[in-house]
């Protein structure tokens, strides 16, 4: 790393230009890539790092992008850039392009994360605490990063990208990044001050300085080995026929004992009828988007809406709830078991298209436990044949163990459960009808249950 240099925008006048056609092909194709179906009419740099000098054999830049779109925010994205004459074939399905013209040109450029040595170098950065310009690496002193690891690109994921090393770590790299403390980094780094053992503490993490703005870039932590996923996990045994509410139940504690370690760690704020009215408010103005973008739902509006008026009235009674920093997108695949059978939470970033002032306000705690709720009926409903009593068992069996560890049952406040499930399922109906509309039945036939207030 001794080698590597800062670049920026105006050392680097042809970088952009010479990948600004490659880009535009290869960006939208892109599973993290959140601007699909506009056209990209343009970027600017944000910033240029040589990782790893272009002239050589080898070269790595790591590039901050604004990608322009029309009638759409300028999101910013991380790009790895690897630089070589040629690709070896095993390189192959990481081509970007190949470079006309500019600083690189005659070089094939392609998402280097693919490619052992630069994801080497990432891993020698947090190591060695790099800081080149702009960019920040920074670790926990009491954690050693051992060298050597080998590299391996995980492929399942929709909205970043995961290297793990060896079976050691795990580094998560943002791709969508925006200026401000990422929860992502924020809760677990809080959760490890609580000594909370159920979600794997930040060994290290990258970020950027630039105009006096931070921007999070990824997050290395201990790699659970041989963990199963949650969401996966659950698809088996439904296969199988298996019960799973043994499971559920420590799910549920889990769940718990991260909630009780966050109102530790951070403030907690009390909801009265102003706040209630706010909240109630962003759900109808939702619902209401829902069924003018997906008309299955027009019939149920009415019963859908006295889910969110009915909360609204306990408010206006006087009603009050605690608000604290909760997890934000919590379902199945948001979850790992161990082979010793123990859970752990991992993504906090919340989700990913909301700003990130909202995705780190105080939320009732019930909206994690109706995002898991959900989670076991999705599983049980996508089965064949369709399993709701599988279901049923694993939402009751979530709820006792949570309120074994937190001594508060969800199923006793069921306006509030309600109103969050439904405000779930509406944004599911939103989200299956645009990209997988052979799933629609799964939220609607939830949609049905919610229209007449049927929960359990």
């Amino acid at each position: 790393m001794s080698e590597a240099v800062i670049r920026t925008a105006t050392t680097h006048p042809g970088l952009l230009a010479s990948l600004d056609p490659l880009l535009r092909e290869w960006l939208p194709r892109q599973r993290w890539f959140a601007g699909k179906g506009r056209p990209i009419t343009g970027f600017t740099l944000v910033a240029a790092t040589e990782l790893l000098p272009a002239d050589r054999k080898l070269g790595l830049y790591h590039l901050l992008v604004q990608a322009h779109q029309p009638a759409a925010p300028w999101d910013c994205y991380q790009l790895l850039i690897g630089v070589r004459e040629a690709l070896p074939p095993h390189l192959a399905p990481a081509l970007i392009g190949h470079v006309e013209e500019g600083p690189l040109a005659g070089r094939t450029v392609y998402e280097a994360l693919y490619d052992p040595r630069p994801a080497e170098v990432l891993l020698e950065a947090l190591r060695s605490r790099t800081r080149i310009g702009g960019l920040r690496c920074e670790r926990d002193p009491g954690q050693e990063i051992r060298s050597g690891l080998v590299p391996r690109v995980m492929t399942a994921e929709q909205s970043n990208t995961s290297v793990v090393y060896g079976d050691t770590f795990i580094l998560k790299l943002l791709r969508r990044v925006v200026p401000g403390v990422n929860p992502d980094l924020e809760l677990p780094l809080a959760l490890a001050r609580e000594g909370c053992p159920r979600v794997p503490a930040p060994t290290a993490w990258m970020s950027a300085e630039l105009d006096g703005e931070s921007y999070v870039l990824g997050v290395l932590q201990p790699f659970v080995k041989g963990a199963a996923d949650g969401w996966e996990l659950a698809l088996r045994e439904l296969a199988k026929g298996e019960d799973f509410s043994a499971e559920a139940r420590a799910l549920g504690r889990a769940t718990a004992e991260v909630h009780t370690a966050l109102a530790g760690a951070l403030p907690s704020v009390t909801l009265g009828a102003a706040q209630l009215r706010l909240l109630v408010d962003g759900m109808i103005e939702r619902l209401d988007a829902a069924v003018q973008a997906v008309p299955a739902l027009t019939s149920y509006g009415p019963g859908l809406h006295s889910a969110f008026s009915a909360l609204a009235d306990l408010a206006a009674e006087g009603r009050t709830w605690t608000a604290q920093r909760v997890h934000g997108d919590l379902h199945l695949g948001q979850c790992l078991r161990s082979p010793d059978g123990q859970w752990s939470l991992i993504d906090f970033e919340g989700e990913p298209s909301k700003p990130l002032a909202e995705r780190r306000m105080p939320q009732p705690p019930a909206r994690d436990v109706a995002g898991m709720l959900r989670s076991f009926d999705y599983a049980a409903l996508s089965a064949d044949p369709p399993a709701p009593g599988w279901a049923h068992a694993c939402r009751a069996a979530y709820c006792s163990g949570y309120a074994e560890v937190s001594g508060a049952d969800p199923r006793t406040d069921p306006v509030l459960l309600r109103a969050y499930e439904t405000d779930k399922a509406i944004y599911e109906v939103v989200y299956e009808a645009r990209h997988r509309p052979d799933w629609l039945p799964v939220p609607l036939a939830a949609i049905e249950r919610y229209a007449t207030s049927d929960l359990f």
